[in-house]
């Protein structure tokens, strides 16, 4: 796990900082908690499937998400890094987009609320859809699921489901 870290931390200082941009997202679990998410994000210098419809591009995402949820109401933290891949519809100022990702997470227990993960290292499954306003600017929804991939018993999970906004910086 740490050589998964460390290649994730190092392909960070690899990317241009001139594509940079700064997330949060504010969201719920789908046991009813709440979710808080700071991010940042460095887009690809490469786009496939040009066309009159759009181009399918993306970006690297590594966040931090605060998790309140369940009857123990006890605050939980991950870490997370994915390569997320995004289909931008049509060439205007204005474009809807598409977003899906897997990556991976860390958890600052084996827990979140009631969900048991069974490990705090685990994976992150994300889709979404949104608006993306000139060259960077987005907001949009998205659903994310966290589990351990039957690695370790239990394997409950957690999704999150939110509303984000990133801007350039």
């Amino acid at each position: 796990m740490k050589t998964v870290i460390a290649a994730a931390v190092l392909s960070l200082f690899a990317i241009s900082a001139q594509a940079t941009e700064l997330s949060g997202a504010i969201g719920a679990t789908s046991q009813g908690g709440l979710t808080a998410r700071v991010g940042v994000g460095f887009a690809w210098d490469k786009s496939w499937l040009e066309s009159d419809v759009g181009r399918l591009t993306g970006y690297w995402d590594a966040g931090y998400t605060y998790w309140e949820a369940g009857k123990a109401a006890g605050g939980a933290h991950s870490l997370s890094f994915a390569p997320v891949f995004v289909y931008e519809f049509g060439n205007g100022d204005i474009k809807p987009f598409i977003e899906a990702g897997i990556g991976v997470a860390v958890f600052s227990g084996t827990s979140a609320g009631d969900q048991e993960f069974g490990s705090a290292f685990n994976f992150e499954d994300r889709i979404g859809a949104g608006l993306k306003f000139g060259d960077n600017q987005r907001v949009g929804i998205r659903a994310t699921h966290y589990s351990n991939a039957s690695i370790k018993q239990p394997n409950d999970g957690i999704e999150s489901y939110a509303l984000f906004y990133s801007h350039p910086i």
